[in-house]
């Protein structure tokens, strides 16, 4: 096993390459322009924590389901493919303003469609609707349930999430964990409290080779290492 802080430094350093000019950062830094920023940032890094935290534990119980050698074998070539995929995407991105535009347009129809319903009702209607809220609207604010499922549900499957359980299973998963949360906070607040200003002079394309050679030098090292 590892050790912690080998674990943190890998993922603290993935996370933020990753995480950076991804599209669940535009989408909170679009989010925090419409809405309070607490509920924003807390719904945001509450769906980042979680998502951690389950892919971790994935790639921690991997070893104990298959050989910790095959497991060490597939991270490895889960680290080059990634490298390789970035790289890629790096050279062939269709720009930051692009992506951001296509983010924002997904959430202004989002946000049309529900001012829409809400438009034209009476205060006894807006009681109504209160009452037949989901349970978990009535305990937690929409806005911020809405950050955090926008977030998760544009985590689930990421390249991000794939290589923090590929990382989790190579490397000690308490590191690996809080490498992860402390990524995913300093990304998310500099979303939420950069705004869209920030989001749009990120260049994604230096993120993407970054995180592609990011990728290949673990895949390195990865081949390189011993099974224990």
């Amino acid at each position: 096993m590892t050790s912690v802080a080998q674990g943190f430094t890998k993922s603290l350093a993935m996370t933020v390459l990753s995480e950076i000019g991804d599209k669940t950062f535009f989408a909170a830094a679009i989010l925090a322009m419409r809405h309070p920023r607490r509920l924003v940032l807390s719904g945001c890094l509450a769906a980042l924590i979680v998502m951690t935290i389950l892919s971790a534990i994935v790639g921690w119980a991997a070893p104990n389901l298959i050989s910790r050698t095959w497991t060490h074998h597939i991270t490895t070539i889960l680290f080059f493919g990634f490298g390789f995929w970035s790289l890629w995407d790096g050279f062939n991105d269709k720009g930051e303003a692009e992506e951001l535009a296509e983010v924002e347009a997904k959430l202004d129809a989002d946000w049309k469609a529900n001012t829409g319903t809400t438009k034209g009702g009476s205060k006894d209607d807006d009681e109504l609707k209160k009452r037949r809220r989901p349970f978990l609207s009535q305990l937690f604010s929409p806005i911020l349930l809405k950050a955090f499922s926008i977030t998760f549900f544009g985590e689930w499957g990421d390249k991000s999430q794939i290589a923090t359980i590929g990382l989790a299973a190579d490397e000690n998963p308490l590191g690996v964990v809080l490498g992860g949360i402390v990524g995913q906070a300093l990304c998310t607040t500099a979303a939420v409290f950069g705004g869209k200003s920030l989001a749009s002079q990120i260049s994604e394309k230096i993120v993407a080779l970054s995180g592609g050679v990011l990728f290949i030098i673990f895949g390195i090292q990865s081949f390189l290492s011993t099974v224990e």
